[in-house]
């Protein structure tokens, strides 16, 4: 999609209306910029009691158990084979650690595990108090951070939602990095979690001579909406017809959610509880593109950014000729799988539940497309997009160019058709509010910037 606009080169931008929110965002794990407002050590036994909670502490045994091969369907369903787990398994909420041993919150320190290759379980109740340090907690929002030497996954109430890219939150976020989950938005005295913690031993490819122990944990209190990284903008809107204001009110305010990005495109709300891209999570989050770094961002509501797909368009060897070989448009389909335009691939791609790429178009008449912008499924799952040139090193006069025009093209059932010609710089548009077989169903307008 091509933009002259400099803001639009470098920050997402997203319009909220004074009576209602374009995006009602979540996250599912927190930035580490703002300082709490309160924090509760749960190292210690006066933090321990503040929120009544007992830590108890269980070893894992690692053992060979039958499984199966992975099958045609890449699920265990495969030939017999044998395999390793370990025990016990400690993520759900309602898990018996009555026998568990008791840990004092000031013995976090010490080494435990067994060396080598070695996992542990580390648990806990927490009870929101009504305050900690003449912090008033009720509506706050309380993150849960731990640093695990050496990795840690976390779970709270029996779930850890995990989405592709993730660094962080409910899974490793590095070696020796904190582990923070949001547990809850809207805080309540007496509002209690369970959390379950799986230390890992590492680094695991070292054979470590070392062990697993706590660094840090704790309970970070915040102020409502201080965790947000968004902040109004001017908005400035040249009227030229009274009726925009059915459209757009007069008192309407736009906030900038992230900068600092070379290009962005495609912006996608995945849903919590996506089926392809993230069934496990209860939150939603927002994906784009940056077609000049050939990245797909995932941003959660409170700003934070990154990365969930790297080399989004491209891995020729000749990368470095293209100004915007990433991907661009962005889309999910009916059963909620990522739909990707990618510029330097000069295709449209699916991403599949079980993580394999399926090829959508790539050539119309038997020559390449140009490099596919912007792309949206039609009711019915028939799938139209648009096809500039903005995605080829040279764009329009590029030598490698194969198609005699840009256009408007439908995939439906398998076959790609030519549903109009457009203009170089027409690269977005949008279904009319009918149903119809007909192409002209299709109402193609110009990008604004």
């Amino acid at each position: 999609m091509k933009s002259n606009h400099p803001l639009l080169q470098t920050a997402l931008l997203v319009a909220v209306l004074s009576d209602a929110s374009i995006l009602a965002l979540r996250a599912d794990h927190a930035p580490r910029a703002a300082l709490p407002d309160a924090v509760v050590d749960l190292r210690t036994k006066e933090g321990g009691a503040r929120v009544n909670a007992q830590w108890c502490y269980s070893d894992t045994h690692i053992h060979e158990i039958d499984h199966k091969s992975v099958g045609p369907d890449l699920k265990a369903s495969g030939q017999a084979n044998k395999t390793f787990d370990f025990a016990p398994d400690a993520r759900a909420t309602d898990f018996d650690d009555s026998k568990w041993e008791v840990i004092s919150a000031d013995s976090l320190e010490m080494r435990r595990g067994n060396g080598r290759l070695s996992f542990s379980w580390y648990r806990l109740n927490v009870t929101i108090p009504e305050k900690v340090a003449g912090f008033d907690t009720k509506g706050s929002t309380v993150v849960f951070e731990i640093v695990v030497d050496d990795y840690a996954e976390v779970w709270v109430n029996g779930k850890a939602p995990f989405v592709l890219g993730q660094n962080g939150g409910a899974v490793a976020a590095g070696w020796n990095a904190p582990n923070r989950l949001v547990l809850t938005r809207n805080a309540q005295p007496g509002e209690q979690f369970q959390i379950a913690v799986f230390g890992i031993n590492g680094p695991v490819s070292t054979h470590p001579d070392t062990y697993i122990w706590v660094r840090s944990a704790t309970l970070d209190f915040y102020k409502p909406d201080k965790l947000s990284a968004a902040h109004e903008v001017k908005l400035d809107v040249d009227r030229k017809d009274t009726g925009l204001d059915t459209i757009l009110p007069t008192n309407a305010k736009l906030e900038k959610l992230a900068d600092g990005f070379a290009f962005t495109e495609g912006p996608i709300w995945i849903n919590a509880h996506n089926p392809a891209i993230a069934p496990d999570s209860d939150e939603g989050f927002l994906l784009f593109s940056d077609p000049d770094n050939n990245l797909i961002y995932r941003m959660t509501s409170d700003g934070e950014v990154g990365v969930y797909l790297t080399k989004s368009g491209y891995t020729g060897e000749n990368i470095g000729d293209y100004r915007q070989p990433g991907s661009n448009g962005l889309t999910t389909d009916s059963s909620g799988r990522l739909t990707i335009c990618q510029h330097g691939h000069r295709r449209i791609v699916r991403i599949e539940k079980n993580g394999l790429t399926t090829v959508m178009a790539d050539k119309f008449g038997g020559k390449r497309l140009n490099s596919p912008n912007d792309l949206v499924y039609r009711s019915d799952g028939a799938l139209f997009f648009t096809d500039p040139p903005f995605g080829l090193p040279k764009f329009a006069d590029d030598p490698s160019r194969e198609q005699p025009h840009f256009g408007v093209y439908s995939v439906e059932d398998g076959k790609i058709q030519l549903v109009a010609p457009i203009s170089a710089d027409q690269t977005a548009w949008r279904f009319r509010p009918m149903k119809s077989s007909s192409t002209s169903a299709i109402g193609i307008r110009r990008r604004l910037w």
